[in-house]
């Protein structure tokens, strides 16, 4: 795996570049081809972080952790890395083997009656590929979010799949 390894607030070190570079390639074994990683390291006050984004067929891996050690957050990161993965590996092979599929529940209107003055302080714009549910829940899943925007790859809507509160998962379609 080809690591690029930056710093924010800090130099990178040689030892810090070589221990990041040593851990992440443990990650090889789940990939068949080679990929890049960006890593970002940085200082803020006593705690040390790291951030690693790696780009699959897309998808992205992501995960963040803070210590107050780089050495324990580099760790600590890996070991996200690697439970993501296996994770979704393992729910790949399940669907596969069992030819399961996700049921979703209808959604409840949830209406607020207060009417509050609300405020857009980040937009993010990003690709669409088309994609069916089930391949969207996985893309939830390893970016670590409770909700993701994908294009139906049948109806070619904007849907939203999410994550419930009781586990399971929900999706939104645009009905006109």
């Amino acid at each position: 795996m080809k690591t690029i390894v930056s710093g924010r607030n800090m130099d990178v070190t040689g030892a810090l570049r070589d221990t990041v570079q040593s851990k992440l390639g443990k990650l090889d074994r789940f990939f068949h081809k080679e990929l890049e990683a960006q890593v970002t390291m940085s200082v803020e006050k006593n705690r040390h972080i790291i951030e690693v984004t790696i780009p699959l067929n897309g998808s992205i891996l992501r995960a963040e952790e803070s210590t107050d050690d780089m050495y324990r957050s580099i760790d600590s990161v890996v070991d996200k890395l690697t439970r993501q993965l296996e994770k979704q590996k393992s729910k790949l092979e399940n669907r596969i083997n069992r030819y399961e599929t996700i049921r979703f529940e209808n959604i409840k209107d949830d209406e607020t009656g207060a009417a509050e003055e609300f405020r857009i302080v980040r937009t993010k714009r990003f690709a669409m590929k088309p994609m069916n549910s089930e391949e969207a829940i996985l893309q939830m899943e390893l970016l670590g979010h409770n909700f993701y925007v994908f294009a139906d790859a049948e109806t070619n809507d904007v849907n939203v799949v999410y994550k419930r509160k009781d586990g399971n998962y929900g999706l939104i379609e645009p009905h006109f």
